[in-house]
């Protein structure tokens, strides 16, 4: 059988995995490869990332990236944005060594299939569209970040800069799904938005995995009740942690351990006698698993939460709101959800107070089986789509 090459676009090369973006973006791009496509990634990289690309990675070129860390660089991008006519976020990853690149890329090689990775790359579109199948990863529907960011400011030059944000990425998420062959999401809802679109014809849900080997085969020793991760300064994810921390934590009792990893929450540090700001902390999963609940109290944004994945092989209970569980149909003892600030509470002191080996080792089973079945089902979406005839790769996920 002809080997099928697949060029996937990113902005930044996500073997790292540093951030839930590329988690995912590494996600398809390893679910492609385990399918036995030959698969070309290319994208950035920080200016401080010290890794060597992988044999499949083609660099673009080392630049900032967040706007908190990119200085003169970040005026540079606004002022571009508005040259090109494009969103603050999309001008970010605009350049024309990228542009180079791809033409180079196009010009020596055939691929079957070419992936724009995040609307942020939506420019590309023009240099790709008509050669191949091409496939829009919708991580979210950004635009409607970008609206509530506009709706919760007071001041007006942001309020302005939000709006016209929203407008254009609006605009190039629209045209991006238009000409792609196929607009895959992570969440139904996401999928919903996107096939109500004019001339938008083939939109796919694709249910990210977590890989087995990420499960924790015995539970590990607790060393705290209730934790809390994420980036914390993701507007979302504060949000989420100071409504915690406003509603929630005044109804617990006050002999509760908290710890909460992740960088941005400094404030926290000393703030309530009963908790511990970690900071960063070198693996999340194992954080998770030292505490007998994982608190997910995420109340905005879209697409599907990675931390939520994450949770789900930690082997501790969890009590998470609404949005928090988006895009995940398990249902297990061990998960809990509500957006009630009192029964949030409730179910925390319930399930710690309930904690057992039992309990989790039997949930553990249920969960295990959950995202066995869900990578399976995602890699065979993948190779339904990516060809004419689906690939039974279950005998394939069993050796992996």
């Amino acid at each position: 059988m002809k080997a099928t090459n697949v060029l996937f676009l990113t902005t930044l090369l996500p073997s790292q995995k540093k951030t839930g973006g590329e988690v995912a973006s590494q996600a398809f791009i390893e679910g492609l490869r385990q399918n036995g496509y030959q698969v070309s990634v290319v994208g950035y990289m920080r200016k401080d990332d010290g890794f060597e690309p992988e044999s499949h990675e083609i660099l673009v070129e080392k630049r900032h990236i967040e706007t908190s860390n990119a200085k003169t660089d970040a005026i540079l991008w606004l002022i571009l944005s508005f040259f090109v006519r494009l969103p603050y976020s999309a001008a970010k990853f605009y350049s024309n060594t990228y542009i180079k690149l791809v033409k180079s890329l196009l010009a020596s090689k055939q691929y079957d299939v070419i992936f724009i990775d995040h609307s942020q790359l939506g420019w590309l579109a023009k240099l790709v569209s008509g050669r191949s199948k091409v496939i829009f990863i919708a991580h979210n529907i950004e635009h409607e970040i970008y609206l509530s960011h506009f709706n919760g400011s007071n001041n007006f030059l942001t309020r302005y800069l939000y709006a016209r944000e929203a407008r254009k990425v609006k605009k190039v998420e629209s045209k991006l799904a238009e000409k792609a062959t196929e607009v895959w999401t992570l969440t139904q809802q996401n999928a919903n938005y996107f096939s109500n679109l004019q001339d938008v014809n083939n939109v796919k849900v694709l249910a990210l995995p977590l890989g087995p080997e990420k499960m924790f085969e015995q539970v590990i020793e607790k060393k705290f009740d209730i934790g809390l991760i994420g980036s914390w300064t993701w507007k979302f994810n504060q949000e989420g942690l100071q409504w915690f921390f406003k509603s929630v934590y005044p109804e617990l009792s006050s002999q509760l351990s908290i710890h909460v990893a992740g960088k941005g929450a400094e404030w926290l540090i000393e703030k309530y006698p009963n908790v511990k700001y970690d900071g960063f902390v070198p693996s999340s999963q194992v954080f998770m698993a030292q505490a007998k609940v994982i608190a997910l109290p995420m109340l905005g944004g879209s697409g599907i939460q990675i931390k939520t994945l994450d949770a789900l092989a930690s082997g501790s209970s969890i009590v998470a709101t609404p949005t928090s569980m988006r895009g995940i149909s398990l249902i297990s003892p061990i998960v809990k959800v509500t957006d009630k600030p009192e029964e949030f509470a409730r179910l925390l002191s319930s399930e710690i107070h309930d904690w057992n080996v039992e309990k989790i080792e039997d949930a553990s089973k249920i969960t295990s089986d959950w995202l066995k079945t869900r990578k399976e089902k995602f890699l065979n979406d993948i190779a339904s789509s990516v060809e004419d005839n689906p690939k039974i790769i279950t005998e394939m996920v069993k050796s992996h």
